[in-house]
């Protein structure tokens, strides 16, 4: 009996610390890739002309997305795409949805625990706070307006007038969503932002 208690002790300990590396590797782990993958993604962006922009896949880097209330540093490539794959490299456009500065709706998900987590922190916003998008042809500032907590299966945060399907546009908004709460994907975070300034960058 002594033995066997002893060998299954062991073996919840070694199994222990094999479930804490991989919440570690989660935690922290993941985030060396998006960070190697956001150098080649913003590198592909400094380097793109304005004048003639190439035709964005899925994969390609979007825009830069920063938010100063989240500190200076906050700088992200924006995907197009939001399969696992696209939001392993940063926060994802949905396909389909508004590009930046346009009339409608430019939709942006991002993960909130792995993979840098860039949408950590994105409870934190608050009405007016800003939302910078550096497009290839002109810097875009957003400012937030609210923020929601809906099911999953909510899909009219992604309308071209956000909660309101079937309504036609006349402006620009941002929806941004990730999972909540921390550590689950039970319901999503969302926050909305309407366009304010554009500045054109020059040829």
């Amino acid at each position: 009996m002594r033995i066997v208690l002893r060998t299954t002790g062991e073996l919840s300990i070694t199994a222990g610390l094999v479930l804490a590396l991989f919440c570690a590797y989660l935690l922290w782990g993941t985030g060396a890739y998006t960070a190697s993958q956001q150098l080649l993604l913003q590198r592909a962006l400094a380097a793109e002309n304005a004048a003639r922009p190439p035709a964005v896949e899925l994969g390609d880097a979007v825009a830069l997305l920063r938010i100063p209330r989240l500190g200076h540093d906050f700088r992200y490539a924006v995907v197009e795409g939001v399969r696992a794959e696209h939001l392993k490299k940063g926060p994802g456009h949905y396909p389909g949805t508004a590009m930046p500065g346009q009339v409608g709706n430019f939709v942006v998900s991002g993960h909130r625990t792995t993979y840098a987590a860039p949408f950590n922190r994105v409870d934190e916003l608050e009405r007016g706070d800003e939302l910078v998008v550096e497009a290839r042809e002109a810097r875009y500032t957003y400012r937030v307006t609210s923020q929601d907590i809906v099911e999953p299966g909510e899909v009219d945060v992604l309308a071209p007038v956000p909660g309101m399907p079937g309504l036609r546009p006349i402006r620009a908004y941002i929806t941004l969503t990730t999972c909540h709460p921390e550590y689950s994907a039970a319901q999503r975070l969302i926050v909305y932002g309407v366009l304010k300034d554009t500045e054109p960058r020059k040829a």
